[in-house]
């Protein structure tokens, strides 16, 4: 029987894990979390097949003078860590250009578009259909010309990739979310996208699936992955040193520091995150302020506010002012109570300065594959890239074209490990 060590219980480890187990590998998965506690987590739950091209970066004057000047809530950043972060989100810029965002797109659609499916084919086999439902979310906005704006471009959506969509003016919306105190200019509701009201138990349920097909779990540390002396790949748990054929690095924001060690130089955009739950709300489905850069999604533990990406240090302390700013302005737009937690939530999003996964084998080291970088889309596309890596890793004829993701573009060249 084949073997594999899947370093990371997130959606994307988990995911490759159980295509593995599904293919009579012997899996193993490695953490020093339970399965889903990073990154998986803290979403707004929504499983986005509507997002059919990648988050690019703004490159008009006037959205990077509104980031700089710290007048928007979609980006905050410290000053001090930009030299951190400048390589990689240069890159970023150039790759947000129309032209090279419109091929990169091509790619990242043939993912998105089997977000849906791949999530209902694992869920298929859990007790998670309680905690989904099928209709859909919605993007307010405050004025005209920006709804306006949002039609136009929710049409080309349409028109390019087939994504249903419905415009709200601000009576329908106020019919479909009476709780609101402002319906603005109305709403886009994206009629296609999954929603989940605990994203957490989902991933528990996803890894509770694979404990019962016969995959394993172990906490151990990432970073003891060495070269097993007869071959293959060695790992320290708990339980004792675990070895086998084939290595699966998906630890998200984490996994460059691992592959420094191999020699592999892996730039990537790690951008913060924060939610918090709050009580006494009474939304319907989950809604994002355009304007305001946050989302508010209904939970089995409370109303979850979800941010924008901040750029910090790794290690920095906690500086929620985004969750601060968007709290506010939900608060204007709806009732609820106070925060259920001491402290928000913290992650980081892990995302590629071309947008797109690396998903294949690592160039340089027989048996060792990359599965990470998802960006803001991990919970999305965890099931379509773990089917793809198992099915390259069996040798099988891919469901996409895997070229666009090839860990090659940003691990191809021999550089020192550290």
């Amino acid at each position: 029987m084949r073997s594999a060590i899947v370093l990371g219980a997130g959606m994307a480890g988990v995911c490759a894990a159980l295509h593995l187990r599904r293919r009579q590998w012997d899996v193993v998965v490695v953490d020093r979390l339970e399965p889903g506690r990073a990154t998986s987590y803290g979403n707004a739950g929504i499983i986005q097949s509507e997002a059919a091209e990648p988050f690019a970066m703004p490159r008009d004057l006037a959205s990077l003078l509104a980031i700089a000047t710290g007048r928007s809530n979609d980006v905050h950043f410290h000053w001090a860590s930009l030299p951190r972060h400048a390589p990689a989100l240069l890159r970023y810029w150039w790759n947000s250009a129309p032209a090279r965002h419109r091929v990169l797109a091509q790619g990242y659609a043939s993912l998105i578009s089997n977000a849906i499916a791949t999530h209902e084919e694992l869920m298929r086999g859990t007790n998670a259909a309680g905690l989904v439902r099928r209709e859909g979310y919605r993007v307010f906005h405050r004025g005209a010309a920006d709804m306006a704006q949002a039609i136009a471009e929710a049409e080309r959506v349409r028109a390019t990739y087939g994504v249903p969509f419905k415009a709200l003016d601000p009576r329908a919306l106020a019919v479909a979310e009476p709780a609101l105190k402002d319906a603005g200019a109305g709403a886009i509701h994206w009629l296609a996208p999954w929603t989940v009201s605990n994203p957490g138990a989902l991933m528990a349920a996803y890894a509770d699936l694979l404990a019962r097909e016969g995959g394993r779990f172990v906490h151990g540390a990432a970073d003891s992955l060495t070269p097993a002396a007869a071959g293959g790949w060695r790992v320290e748990t708990a339980d004792g040193p675990v070895e086998a054929e084939h290595a699966v690095v998906a630890l998200g924001p984490w996994s460059p520091e691992l592959l420094r060690r191999f020699g592999y130089a892996v730039p990537m955009v790690r951008k913060r995150g924060y939610h918090r739950h709050y009580a006494g709300a009474a939304l319907d489905l989950p809604l994002m302020d355009a304007d305001n850069g946050y989302v508010m999604a209904p939970m089995a533990d409370g109303l979850r506010i979800t941010t924008g990406a901040e750029l910090t240090a790794p290690d920095a302390p906690l500086t929620p002012v985004q969750l601060t700013r968007a709290e506010a302005a939900a608060r204007g737009l709806l009732d609820f109570g106070a925060g259920v937690e001491a402290e928000p939530w913290t992650g980081v999003r892990p995302c590629m300065p071309d947008m797109l996964p690396l998903v294949g084998r690592a160039p340089r080291h027989p048996g060792l594959w990359l599965d990470f970088g998802h960006g803001h889309q991990g919970f999305t596309l965890g099931p379509a890239t773990g089917l793809l890596l198992a099915q390259m890793m069996a040798g099988e004829r891919p469901y996409v074209d895997p070229a666009p993701f090839r860990p090659e573009r940003w691990c191809g060249a021999a550089r020192a490990a550290a």
